[in-house]
């Protein structure tokens, strides 16, 4: 069972590099329009990562509303890719595996 409830299929894109986990809702919207180049009301989930790896935040629209997901680790980072292009995409499957700490990533 996949940890956020979002309806599949759902296309998932991934910040690659660092993102400040101090932007909320708007600030992270901003960077899916400009960096990652996609509309934050497409329905995609959008997931960024912190500076030390271990704290992740999804932005996803649910039809009425953004909603923000995170999740913390106490031990340990997240595995996150890092390419040229500043985005990645996944499968929900991956996307899943990714929070789990499966370390199975495209790059």
């Amino acid at each position: 069972m996949s940890p956020v409830p979002v309806p599949l299929p759902t296309r998932v894109f991934l910040a690659c590099g660092v993102t400040d986990m101090r932007k909320g809702f708007d600030g992270l919207a901003v960077l899916v329009q400009q960096a990652l180049a996609q509309n934050p009301h497409s329905g995609a989930l959008f997931a960024f990562r912190g500076k030390r790896g271990h704290l992740v935040k999804l932005l996803w629209f649910d039809g009425q509303g953004l909603c923000l997901f995170s999740k913390r680790l106490e031990r340990g980072r997240f595995v996150w890719p890092v390419t040229a292009t500043g985005t990645v995409t996944l499968t929900p499957a991956q996307l899943s595996m990714l929070l789990e700490g499966i370390d199975r990533s495209p790059c």
